[in-house]
């Protein structure tokens, strides 16, 4: 195993760390706190992907595209926040993503294998891919045992969440590799920009908007 697969390691734990803190807080307090945050993610999110597109001179209808999936994603964020059961919501939602993306580093990173996407995502590995949908799955479990209401939807809907966080990141890197750029901004060390560590969050709010939409309505 190289050394150079953790180089990043530390940069990264770190700004995890800090990222989740001011996360937990808004999303705890809710209200106009939690509205700022998602508001300026969102805003920067925009602005990233300018740079790699219009920015350039180029891609008007790959902005345009990836630019109404941010805002569908932001929408969904403050939505869902705002049910009954909103707060768990949230926190299932961002835990899936997560879980899919840490242990999907590390065993990509520990395991390697054949790659999931190589032309798009060079080092997205199945080992890591199919690994992202287990812990994904194990934060359904934990989830569930906390809400009963929701029982074993919840633990099958993770892996389907996690699976379109991970298509939002093959996404996001698809559109580096056209704009030639290693990461979207330099904004967040160790994960390069705010689309470098949401890119998932954005496809997978939306899958998860649309299923409280269709489960809860929009009355709620």
């Amino acid at each position: 195993m190289s050394g150079a697969n953790w180089a990043d390691l530390r940069a990264r734990s770190l700004s995890a760390l800090v990222m989740l803190a001011v996360g937990a807080v808004a999303i705890w307090l809710g209200g106009s706190v939690y509205l700022l945050l998602i508001l300026a993610a969102v805003a920067a999110m925009q602005w990233e992907l300018w740079r790699m597109t219009l920015g350039q001179g180029r891609d008007t209808a790959l902005w345009a595209g990836y630019g109404l999936a941010i805002l569908l994603a932001g929408a969904a964020l403050i939505w869902l926040r705002g049910l009954p059961n909103g707060f768990l919501l949230i926190c299932w939602l961002l835990a899936v993503v997560i879980a899919s993306d840490v242990m999907g580093y590390f065993a990509g990173r520990a395991l390697g294998g054949p790659k999931f996407w190589p032309r798009i995502s060079p080092k997205k590995t199945w080992s890591g891919t199919v690994a992202g949908w287990i812990g994904a799955a194990l934060v359904g479990v934990v989830f569930a045992a906390l809400d009963r209401g929701t029982g074993p939807g919840l633990v099958l809907l993770s892996p389907f969440v996690a699976f379109a966080g991970q298509m939002g990141d093959i996404a996001e890197s698809a559109i580096k590799r056209r704009a030639g750029v290693k990461d979207s901004s330099n904004l967040i060390p160790g994960h390069g920009g705010v689309l470098d560590r949401f890119d998932a969050l954005i496809f997978a709010a939306i899958v998860v908007g649309a299923a409280a939409l269709f489960l809860f309505g929009a009355g709620h």
